[in-house]
């Protein structure tokens, strides 16, 4: 084992940074790189990622984010990239623009992966997500009617970390004398996974008297193994036709979501249901909405035995 990493010390006894090692080396033997690159927040979670890869042998190249949204968001990435060079990685620090209509959260992650992936051209992109955001994404996406969790690699980004609880890697940083970032706006519970962070996991966890969160992220993850199975399997084509009705319904809704991913259309489970209604509930009803602006607004409605999306005027 390695006494440093670049001018970083490992300390002999390190039973965090060693758990996250054996994460990292595991998913390493089923998806081998040369290099990664590490989408790094400055927190306990990707700090930590980034620290036993390095332990790990391998190289890393850093991506902070600046998604200018707080005072001194740009000394906060520059602090992480320091981290990182301690670590004898490479890093930088990318600025971008967050759209501020519509949902800040969802915004600032649609931001954040198209710089991550352009920075990592065709190496892989690794992320510091945990048992505990598992957990917290099943909740999440439960609420919103599709209960289906993350999965360790969805094609350019890798999360090698999701089977450690959250607790090792802020103790990682603890052992390694790394000195994470602390984002005000985890605190700020009106934003929904801090809120189910802060309140509802606590919750459960007082309900049935004993940690939660990895039978959440065990559920997560098998829902996400059956969604992944599924859409495997689904003839992703670009249009739709009432022949989808005499399809099982798991199959046809994930073809009436990449219909609507293809078109760029929102996808939650009420604009599944009533496009889905339009194919197998035809009672000569109207558009079903699935997105646009203050402008106008995008609808699918049924035309014969097809479905057209097209625009309709807001009044």
């Amino acid at each position: 084992m390695p006494r440093f990493i670049g001018s970083l010390e490992l300390p002999k006894n390190a039973r965090h940074l060693h758990q996250l090692r054996l994460a990292v080396r595991r998913h390493l033997h089923t998806h081998p790189a040369t290099q990664v690159v590490v989408g790094l927040s400055g927190g306990a979670d990707s700090l930590a990622l980034s620290a036993a890869a390095r332990a790990e042998g391998l190289p890393v190249h850093a991506l902070c984010v600046d998604h200018q949204l707080q005072a001194g968001s740009a000394q906060v990435a520059e602090r992480a990239a320091e981290q990182a060079r301690h670590m004898g990685a490479t890093a930088e620090v990318v600025a971008v623009h967050v759209d501020p209509r519509g949902s800040l959260e969802a915004a600032a992650r649609r931001a954040r992966y198209q710089a991550l992936r352009q920075a990592a051209g065709q190496r892989p992109v690794w992320v510091g997500h945990t048992l505990d955001d598992q957990a917290e994404t099943l909740i999440l996406r439960a609420v919103r009617g599709t209960a289906a969790g993350m999965l360790p690699v969805n094609g350019q980004i890798h999360r090698p970390l999701l089977t450690q609880p959250r607790s090792a890697t802020l103790g990682a940083c603890g052992e390694l004398g790394l000195e994470p970032w602390q984002d005000p706006q985890n605190e700020q519970e009106n934003f929904a996974r801090v809120g189910v962070r802060r309140k509802v996991i606590p919750l459960l966890r007082e309900v049935f008297g004993h940690e939660i969160s990895g039978g959440l992220a065990r559920a997560a993850q098998i829902a996400a193994e059956d969604a992944a199975a599924l859409d495997g399997i689904v003839d992703k084509r670009d249009e739709l036709g009432v022949e989808c009705a005499a399809e099982p319904v798991a199959l046809r809704r994930r073809r009436i979501a990449a219909f609507l991913h293809h078109h760029g259309c929102a996808v939650n489970a009420a604009v599944l249901a009533g496009v889905d209604a339009l194919l197998v509930d035809w009672r000569g009803q109207g558009p079903v909405a699935v997105g646009g602006d203050v402008s106008a607004r995008l609808v699918v409605r049924r035309v014969g035995d097809r479905l057209v999306l097209g625009e309709e005027e807001t009044s």
